[in-house]
C-alpha cells in the first residue's frame, strides 16, 4: 500500500514538473511583462500641472506605468519622436498604429520589431484597444534597458543610486503635460543568508518526520504539519493575489481573472495545501501520503516559481520586499519540510508494515 502511494507520488510528481517545462514559454512570456523583482526602483511624482482626474501609478514592480483618465476629456501619450501614441478618453483607450511606441512598448525589452507602417511623422491611425479609462505600458523612459548597471552603481554597488529623473510628455487637448518620476538602484538583499535560514527551517520541519507516527509525538507531529501546511497555503493564495493588485487588477473580478490566467499554478497549490493540512489534521487515512504531496507541489510552484525576490530588493507585490522575502520563505519552509517530513513517516511505515507481512 505504502509503495503503490510513493509511486504515485513520484509520477503526480513528473506530471508536476512536465506542466512546468511545457508551459515554461508562456510563462517567460508573461515573467517579461510582469517580472518577479527588480533592483532598479520606479516611482511617480504626478502629472505636472495637474490635472483632476488624472491618476497615474507604476505597477508591476517598474514595469508598466498605469494611467487613469476621469477628466472627461481624451489625454495623448506622446511616443519617443514626438508622435501621439495613446488616447484615453471618456470613448475608450486607441493605440496609433503608425506610433513606433505602440510596438516597442509591448515588451519590457522594446525588443519588437517594427513594422512597415510604422511612421512616427505620418498622421495618426487610431486603433480601439480597449473601452475602459484606465491604460497600462511598458515605457523606455521610466526603464533601465541595459544589460549592465550604469558606472555609478558598478563603482559603488552597496549604495543606492538615483540613476535619473525621467518625463512623458502628455496632450490635453492643445494643452501639453508630463508624468514626472524617478528611478533608482536599490543595492539588492543577500540572496544566500535568505537560502540559509530557508533550508534550516524546512529541516527543522522536515525533522519532525523522525518522530515515530505511532507515538503520541508522532500524532502531534502531524498535527503540527497540518498547521504549517494550511498557513503555507494561505500565504501562497495571498503572494499571487497580491501580485494581480500590483499588476493593477480592479477589483475582485480582475484579481480573479489574472489569477486564473496568469497565477494559477500558485493558486491551485495553495488551495490544495490548505486542504492537505485540513486533512492531516483530521488524522484521516493516508494524511502522510498527502502531506508530502501538497508540500511539494507548494515548495516547487509557490516557492521556487518565486524565490527570485531572495535576490531582488523590490518586489512585484504591493507590501514591502522584505515581507515579500519572508512570505516566500516561509512557503519554501513549508512545503519542502512537509514533503521531507511526509516522506519520512511514509519510509517509517513501510518499515514496520514489511515484517508484520512476512
Amino acid at each position: 500500500m505504502i509503495r503503490t502511494l510513493l509511486a504515485r507520488a513520484g509520477l503526480v510528481a513528473a506530471a508536476a514538473c512536465a506542466a512546468t517545462l511545457l508551459t515554461a514559454a508562456p510563462a517567460a512570456a508573461h515573467g517579461a511583462d510582469a517580472p518577479d523583482g527588480s533592483d532598479y526602483r520606479t516611482r511617480t511624482t504626478g502629472v505636472t500641472p495637474a490635472r483632476p482626474g488624472l491618476e497615474v501609478r507604476v505597477v508591476e514592480a517598474g514595469a508598466r506605468l498605469e494611467l487613469t483618465n476621469r477628466t472627461g476629456r481624451p489625454i495623448e501619450v506622446i511616443g519617443y519622436s514626438g508622435e501621439p501614441y495613446l488616447r484615453i478618453g471618456p470613448d475608450g483607450i486607441f493605440e496609433n498604429t503608425r506610433s513606433p511606441a505602440t510596438y516597442l512598448n509591448r515588451t519590457i525589452a522594446g525588443d519588437t520589431t517594427l513594422p512597415a507602417e510604422a511612421d512616427p511623422a505620418a498622421a495618426p491611425s487610431w486603433q480601439r484597444i480597449s473601452d475602459g479609462t484606465t491604460a497600462l505600458w511598458h515605457d523606455q523612459r521610466a526603464l533601465w534597458r541595459e544589460s549592465a548597471p550604469p558606472d555609478a552603481v558598478r563603482a559603488a554597488p552597496d549604495r543606492e543610486h538615483r540613476v535619473r529623473d525621467w518625463t512623458i510628455p502628455l496632450r490635453d487637448g492643445a494643452e501639453p503635460a508630463q508624468i514626472r518620476g524617478t528611478l533608482d538602484w536599490l543595492p539588492p538583499p543577500d540572496a544566500y543568508t535568505w537560502w540559509a535560514v530557508t533550508i534550516v527551517g524546512l529541516l527543522a520541519v522536515g525533522a519532525l518526520g523522525l518522530l515515530a507516527a505511532a507515538a503520541p509525538a508522532g500524532a502531534r507531529a502531524l498535527s503540527a504539519l497540518g498547521v504549517l501546511l494550511v498557513a503555507g497555503g494561505v500565504v501562497a493564495v495571498l503572494y499571487p493575489v497580491g501580485r494581480e493588485l500590483d499588476a493593477g487588477a480592479q477589483g475582485m473580478g480582475g484579481v480573479l481573472v489574472g489569477l486564473l490566467s496568469g497565477q494559477v499554478w500558485s493558486l491551485l497549490t495553495g488551495v490544495g495545501a490548505i486542504a492537505a493540512g485540513c486533512y492531516a489534521l483530521a488524522r484521516r487515512p493516508a494524511a502522510d501520503f498527502a502531506v508530502a504531496l501538497a508540500g511539494a507541489c507548494l515548495a516547487l510552484f509557490a516557492g521556487v516559481a518565486n524565490a527570485a525576490v531572495f535576490a531582488r530588493s523590490v518586489a512585484p507585490v504591493p507590501w514591502p520586499a522584505e515581507v515579500a522575502r519572508v512570505m516566500v520563505a516561509l512557503v519554501l519552509i513549508t512545503g519542502a519540510g512537509a514533503t521531507a517530513a511526509g516522506v519520512l513517516r511514509l519510509h517509517a511505515a513501510s518499515r514496520t508494515a514489511a515484517p508484520a507481512q512476512t
